[in-house]
Parts: structure tokens; sequence; C-alpha cells
């Protein structure tokens, strides 16, 4: 029996309005809008009992409800950031990993075209985002995408600054050593552990509370935001900064060949007519760029962002260090404190390579003042000015001032984390403090 066209377009039309009605259905049910576990939502309105009801039904999405931190240090080359992580790298339940985007960067921009350019900043914040978020979540397999060469059996030996991490140079991914054994120097690590066990780095990953990550490879915190947004992690930005006349003194001696224009200017008094001035602005951009972004406070960064001065840990240590675990909300141990009691009154000579993290570090602070001449202290006030102001970096205006240490360069301020404000919520039965930055649970506000 044949149907005729207008009965075919009939059901056509039906079968197109069950579809519909089923996806409508669907997701206006299904994917109700619960309250989410984030510190953002103390203020919630109360809900009703029906969507109570469907939220306690509904599947929930993947976040982070354990009490697990991941921390990231953002930073610039020649900043203090080694030293920083190392206030991490000693926790001992701190799973600490030393730059791992270098793997990025050397392996998706080759080294003789590496510039500052849109589309190799695209390509390296695309990758680096994707590669932190599975460090974060304990997924080191992942490197294996960037190390070259690839690791063989989840082995390698090519990891960029392995014995800068605890962890990887230590019981159970050290499999040469036990846990009564003293701790590995940085140069140490690979003799007497071997290829780096990917999978035992892993499990190590797992076994610790948080993971805190360095990185000088990310230009400013606006390029994290998804990372910050993402409510499978629980991040933490410390974002570190450090007077760019000290960075640019820094580098010229570290980085001799790359600088050799600086020094050239340094020690003759003539500014070289093919200077590079952008290894010294793109720095400053950068800062100016990124701490206006969390000075200005925007919501997506509430709990999430601290700004540092390297200036004031160096002068403080001890008491910078416990704001920075504050605000993190993990209880600082006695082998952070025993290390900065250890590290920071040495003799610099004591450092065996130039990221050496032994040393006087409120005279390391000041040093640029007698490694730069005026003539290129007064060259960086004026390319660098906005961002010194807004840093709180003073100014000089003679030979005679730069030189003169009873003369501080840094202003007092202080630069409060962006945190939630002090209030009482509700995670079930158990009342608890809301002033932490940023603690993860799902609360709703007590009346």
């Amino acid at each position: 029996m044949q149907c005729s066209w207008k009965a075919v377009l009939l059901l056509a039309l039906a079968s197109i309005a069950i579809q519909y009605t089923a996806i409508r259905t669907f997701t206006t049910k299904s994917f109700h809008s619960c309250p989410v576990p984030n510190p953002m939502n103390c203020s919630l309105n109360q809900e009703t009992e029906s969507a109570d009801r469907l939220c306690d039904e509904s599947p929930t999405f993947a976040y982070n409800l354990s009490k697990k931190t991941h921390v990231l240090i953002l930073a610039t080359t020649r900043s203090g950031s080694s030293f920083v992580g190392q206030l991490f790298n000693q926790h001992f339940d701190v799973f600490y990993l030393f730059e791992p985007l270098y793997h990025v960067q050397y392996t998706l921009i080759p080294k003789l075209t590496q510039t500052k350019g849109s589309t190799d900043r695209r390509i390296m914040l695309g990758a680096g985002r994707d590669l932190l978020r599975s460090l974060y979540d304990c997924d080191l397999y992942f490197l294996e995408n960037y190390i070259k060469p690839p690791p063989v059996n989840h082995t390698t030996d090519r990891l960029f600054r392995r014995g800068a991490s605890k962890a990887l140079c230590s019981p159970p991914v050290c499999e040469s050593l036990t846990n009564i054994d003293i701790p590995l120097e940085e140069g140490d690590c690979v003799k007497k552990c071997g290829t780096l066990n990917l999978t035992l780095a892993t499990e190590s990953c797992k076994e610790h509370g948080h993971v805190a990550i360095k990185t000088v490879r990310v230009p400013e915190v606006s390029d994290l935001r998804a990372l910050v947004e993402d409510p499978r992690l629980n991040l933490k930005i410390i974002q570190l900064v450090r007077d760019p006349r000290g960075i640019l003194a820094s580098r010229s001696e570290t980085f001799r060949d790359t600088y050799r224009l600086w020094r050239i200017w340094d020690g003759t008094g003539r500014k070289p007519y093919n200077l590079d001035v952008t290894q010294l602005t793109t720095v400053c951009e950068d800062f100016l760029n990124s701490v206006s972004t969390g000075l200005n406070r925007p919501s997506w960064l509430k709990g999430k962002y601290m700004l540092l001065r390297y200036e004031d840990l160096a002068r403080n240590p001890l008491k910078k260090t416990e704001e920075m675990y504050e605000f993190l909300g993990i209880p600082m141990d006695s082998n952070v404190e025993r290390w900065i009691q250890n590290n920071t009154r040495g003799d610099r000579s004591a450092a065996k390579h130039k990221y050496g993290t032994v040393r006087n570090s409120a005279a390391t602070a000041e040093k640029w003042r007698f490694r730069l001449s005026y003539e290129i202290v007064a060259f960086t006030q004026n390319a660098c000015q906005q961002l010194l102001v807004q840093l709180g970096y003073k100014l000089v205006s003679s030979e005679e001032e730069l030189k003169n240490l009873s003369i501080s360069l840094v202003e007092e301020r202080d630069f409060l984390p962006f945190c939630l404000g002090h209030k009482k919520i509700r995670f079930t039965e158990l009342v608890v403090d809301c002033s932490m930055c940023g603690v993860l649970i799902q609360c709703h506000s007590v009346t």
C-alpha cells in the first residue's frame, strides 16, 4: 500500500517534534544548574526543596572535591623564581615540578627562530595550558609528547632540571635511595637515580596532597584564565615580580652572550646602535599587563591570585613565605622553615651554578645597584616607568643616589591577596570559616 506525500511529510514532522521535546526535557532537567563546589558561591541564595531534590538526583560533572591545591608560580627569567620554587619543593606534601613548559617551547618552536611573535605565543600557550592541566591531574605521561627523544617504556633521562624536584629525586621515584638517605643535591640526582620512570613519578604525584609548578614561559596571568576557571582544578597563582633594573643586571651577568651588547654599553658608556631593547621592554610590558589584570581584581581571580615582590621576600623570607602558605591554605611545615634558615644567609659562592638558591637574599636583591651604570639605569627607568611606579620601585636621579644603599628603592607596600571576604558558611551540618583564599567546597550562607 503506497503512502501519499502528505502522509510522509506528517510523519517526518511528528518525528522532529518528538525529538525536539525529548532534547528540551533532557537539557532542562538532567543538566539543571546545581550549586557548583566553588569558593565563589558562598553567597548563593537558598535553593528550593524541589531544586535541591533535583540536584541530588541529577548526575554531576567532574569537580575538584579533594583538598588538593594546584599552585602556579608565574614569573620571568632571573626574577627569583627558582628560590620561590624551592619554598614549595621543600614541603613534604607538595609535588613540585621545575619548568615543565621548557619541553613545549623547545619542541614546538625551533631554537633558532624563537621569537615573541603572536603565532609562536598562541602555539606555546595552547599547548602549555593543556600540559599544565594534565600535570596538575598527575598525568605525567602527557610530557612524553614533548620530551625529545621520546621516552621508552615511560622512562627518560631528558627531563629538564629533574634534580630541582625533590619528589623526583627521592623514593619511590628514585629506587636506589631509601627514606633515611640524605636528600640529593640537584647535580647528584641523575647520577644516583638513573633514568626517570614516569609511572613511578605519576604515582608519587598522586600520593602528594598538592602540586606546585614554576614557569617563566607564560607571559601574563590572563593567559591562564581557562585554567583558573576550570572546575577540575583548584588553581592558585603566585605572581612573582622583581625590579626590572635588577632583572636586567642579573640577565646580563648570567646570559653573557645574549646580553653582550648591554655589557658593552655598561663597559664603554656608549649605547650600541643595534641594541635589542625588547630584551628589556618585553619584560616590562608583560609585567605591566599581568599585574594590572591582577590588581584590578576581576571576579575570575577572586581567591586565586597573589602578587609577590622578590625584594619583599628577600628582606623577610620567613614572613613572606608564611603569607604565601596562608594564601594557599596549606600548613607550612618545618622542612620549609629549616630550608629558609639554611639558604638565605649563605655566601653566593656556595651556589654551584647560575640557578643556585644559596645566597644572602637581602644583599642579592640590592646587588644590581653596583652592576649597572647610571646611564643604563636611567634608560630602564624611562622605558619601564609606569611599571616601576605601579609596583612601588623608586626612581633614582643620580649616580650617587643609585650607589647609596642607605636609600631604599623599594616603597613599603602591602599587596594583599585577592581573597574571599570573611563569612561563615554551612557545609551539610558543619559550619566552617570561608575566609581562606579559595576553599573549594559547596557552601551556603548562614543566617
